[in-house]
C-alpha cells in the first residue's frame, strides 16, 4: 500500500489512536516493530496517518498491545472501512483543508453540539448569512471566494437531513449573537425565522443564553465537539485566527465537555429560548 503525502485529518486520528495503544501497553516504535515482525518505519507511517492499515490488522496490534478495551479497539477498526470519496473532496484545490477535515468529522459523527456568543452556528445560517459572513473575512475574500465557502457551508448542513440515522445536534446560542444584523434587517429576520423551523426538527435542539444568565465559562470562543462512537474518540474544533484546530486530548475532551454542560445550565429551556427568538423577530 502506498505511502500517503497528506493524509486527512481522521487518517492522522487514526494513526495517534494506534500510537496511544503502543503507548499504553509501554512499548516504544521499535519495540512494537519487533513484536509485530514488521520494520520501525511501517509503524511510523502508520502511526502518522500516512500508512493505510486494515481492520484485521487493527484487531492485531490490539490483541499485541493487550489492549483490553473491545468497543474502543471496533470503533477504531471501523476508521479504516470507508473507501468512498466524500462530498467535500470537490473542494480540494478550491479551500483550506481545515474545512474539508471539519465536513468529514461531521460525517462521521454519532452526535454534534456547539456553543456561539457571537454568531450563528454554521449548520444552522441560511445562505444569505452565511455569504455575508464571508464578505467580512480580512483579509477579503474574492467574489468566486465568497461563494465557494458560502456552497460549502450549505452543503455541510446536510449532516442534518441525510438519509439513515438522524444525528443529534444541540446549538447553544447567545442572546447577543441573536441581535446581530448581519446583512440587515431583513437577512436578520429570515435567519431568525430560519432557526425556529430547524428548531421544529426532532433530532435539532436550539437553546439561547439570555442577556440576564450573567457570566459563562469558555471566554466566548465558539466550540464545537463532535462525538465519536465512543468518548476516547470525540474530538473538539476550534475557530482559531489562523485556522481550524481540532483537540483531543482526554483532558482537552473533558474540559470542553463541561464548558458545555455549563452552558447548558445556563441556557433557557427550548419553550423559552424559543420564545425569545420570536420576540426578538417581532422587534426587528
Amino acid at each position: 500500500m502506498p505511502v500517503r503525502t497528506k493524509p486527512t485529518a481522521r487518517q492522522l486520528r487514526f494513526g495517534a489512536e494506534l500510537r496511544r495503544l503502543r503507548e499504553r501497553a509501554g512499548l516504544t516504535s521499535t519495540e512494537a516493530a519487533q513484536l509485530l515482525g514488521m520494520k520501525q518505519a511501517q509503524v511510523s507511517n502508520m502511526e502518522t496517518g500516512r500508512l493505510g492499515v486494515s481492520a484485521e490488522r487493527v484487531r492485531t496490534l490490539a490483541c499485541q498491545y493487550e489492549c483490553p478495551d473491545k468497543d474502543l479497539v471496533e470503533a477504531i477498526a471501523a476508521m479504516t472501512g470507508e473507501r468512498k470519496r466524500g462530498w467535500w473532496e470537490e473542494y480540494r484545490s478550491i479551500l483550506p483543508a481545515g474545512l474539508l477535515d471539519l465536513a468529514e468529522l461531521e460525517r462521521h459523527g454519532n452526535a454534534l453540539r456547539t456553543a456561539h456568543t457571537s454568531g450563528i452556528p454554521g449548520l444552522l445560517q441560511t445562505t444569505d448569512h452565511a455569504r455575508e459572513i464571508f464578505h467580512q473575512v480580512v483579509p477579503e475574500l474574492s467574489p468566486p471566494e465568497v461563494e465557494h465557502r458560502t456552497s460549502f457551508r450549505i452543503k455541510r448542513q446536510a449532516v442534518l437531513y441525510q438519509n439513515g440515522p438522524v444525528v443529534p445536534y444541540q446549538a447553544i446560542i447567545h442572546e447577543a449573537a441573536l441581535h446581530m444584523r448581519f446583512g440587515g434587517r431583513d437577512v436578520a429576520r429570515q435567519q431568525l425565522k430560519h432557526l425556529l423551523k430547524l428548531g421544529e426538527h426532532p433530532n435539532i435542539s436550539v437553546l439561547v443564553i439570555p442577556f440576564d444568565a450573567g457570566g459563562y465559562p469558555g471566554a466566548g470562543q465558539p466550540i464545537y465537539y463532535v462525538h465519536g462512537p465512543v468518548p476516547q474518540l470525540d474530538t473538539v474544533q476550534l475557530d482559531q485566527s489562523h485556522g481550524i484546530a481540532l483537540l483531543d486530548a482526554e483532558a482537552q475532551l473533558d474540559k470542553y465537555r463541561r464548558i458545555l454542560d455549563r452552558l447548558t445550565a445556563l441556557s433557557l429551556i427550548e419553550t423559552e429560548s424559543r420564545a425569545l427568538i420570536h420576540n426578538i423577530i417581532q422587534n426587528l
